[in-house]
């Protein structure tokens, strides 16, 4: 029906005309201006997020092929894609030169670059779900005392000597921190059954459970000789130097699977960021979904707290910065964070490498000095507010 077939009563009024004319005319001609005007600005709005992941993705694998000529043998961007290209297309290395650029490239600097990648995609995911789950702008992997199960582990481990299933030595502390990663995670899902599962009781069980295994960490440390205090040190900052092509393969077996699981929930997680009480109206068992999340959290966590050590900064700076160029919707949040926390961590690496050379800043050393007073700008840039 066109606004000419209406009939001419005075107690129609022309916004009611000119409604009843839309009605009637063919679905084409259904939108107006007004909403071909929002239309197009939802697709700019979203075309603008997917373009911030591309360009983190993209500048993570030029930072990867820079981060591959650093270090004692000196190699170029050139000769390391040609090398890469060789052992694509199967070719053999000989004895010699070649066999050694590949053994270095392959057996030493692309395991820490793909380790960096998957702990700064792990670790930037992990804090987006934390901070939406908790509700609390502060929430990172480590809330719930990840780190300090794992230090514990990795102390008694590294000081004691000590293998919780009586694993090889090198793979000690690694099996340990792992184990002991999870405790606090099972604690707190047991807490909550028994109590409830609300954000306030998995926050304050965490806090409760850190200052426990710190409290047994140091008094393990004080214990040990200089030597294997100097390596738990280096444990508890933060590194990728001890990275092999088994360590990866190892970390992803949990980081991915985890990192796109979280992914599936991010509907959820966003009506879970909205309170309790609004998920249960929408048929959501928030304390359920929880405790799901925070198991997701924990294996992707721990599987990056037992190669890498104790990386600060990556889970809690990551979301907030992501969020200023594609907004709260944890369904393009989440894989931004992933990509530009991937970003983050191989710079953090690369500048450990080459601001010290030829000794080595460790990478959650860096982490530490870029995240702080980062943070610190996003206080002073919401006036204050952190979650938004």
């Amino acid at each position: 029906m066109s606004e000419e077939g209406i009939p001419d009563d005075p107690l129609i009024k022309d916004v009611v005309r000119k409604s009843l004319g839309i009605w009637g005319a063919p679905a084409e001609d259904n939108r107006d201006d007004t909403t071909n005007s929002i239309v197009d600005k939802y697709k700019k709005y979203v075309h603008r997020k997917w373009v911030f992941i591309v360009v983190c993705i993209v500048a993570t694998v030029a930072v990867l092929l820079l981060a591959l000529t650093v270090g004692d043998y000196p190699l170029t961007v050139g000769r390391c894609y040609e090398i890469i290209l060789q052992q694509i297309t199967g070719y053999q290395f000989p004895q010699g030169r070649e066999s050694l650029e590949a053994s270095i490239i392959f057996d030493i600097r692309l395991p820490r670059v793909y380790l960096g990648i998957l702990a700064g995609i792990g670790l930037a995911a992990a804090g987006v779900a934390m901070q939406s789950t908790l509700m609390n702008p502060l929430a990172d992997p480590y809330t719930t005392g990840v780190s300090s199960g794992a230090s514990f582990g990795a102390t008694i481990g590294i000081v004691l000597g000590i293998s919780i299933f009586g694993v090889p030595a090198q793979y000690t502390t690694v099996i340990n921190a792992f184990v002991f990663s999870l405790i606090p995670m099972l604690v707190i899902i047991v807490l909550s059954k028994l109590r409830n599962g609300s954000p306030t009781t998995m926050i304050m069980a965490g806090i409760a459970i850190m200052y426990i295994f710190n409290a047994f960490t140091t008094l393990i440390s004080l214990m040990a000789e200089p030597e294997k205090l100097q390596q738990l040190y280096r444990w508890t900052v933060g590194s990728l130097a001890m990275a092999g092509p088994s360590d990866v393969v190892v970390m992803a077996v949990f980081v991915i699977p985890g990192v796109i699981a979280l992914q599936f929930l991010t509907s959820k997680l966003n009506i879970l960021s909205t309170g309790d009480d609004t998920a249960k109206s929408l048929g959501v068992d928030a304390d359920r979904m929880r405790r799901i999340i925070l198991l997701i959290v924990a294996l992707i966590a721990a599987a990056v707290v037992s190669f890498t050590g104790l990386i600060g900064f990556v889970g809690l700076v990551a979301p907030h910065i992501v969020r200023i160029f594609v907004g709260p919707d944890n369904r393009f949040l989440l894989p931004a964070s992933a990509a530009f926390g991937a970003l983050l961590l191989v710079v953090a690496d690369l500048i450990g490498r080459v601001i010290i050379a030829p000794a080595q800043l460790e990478v959650g050393v860096v982490t530490a000095f870029m995240g702080g007073p980062l943070f610190l700008w996003l206080i002073v840039r919401k006036n204050s507010k952190v979650w938004g």
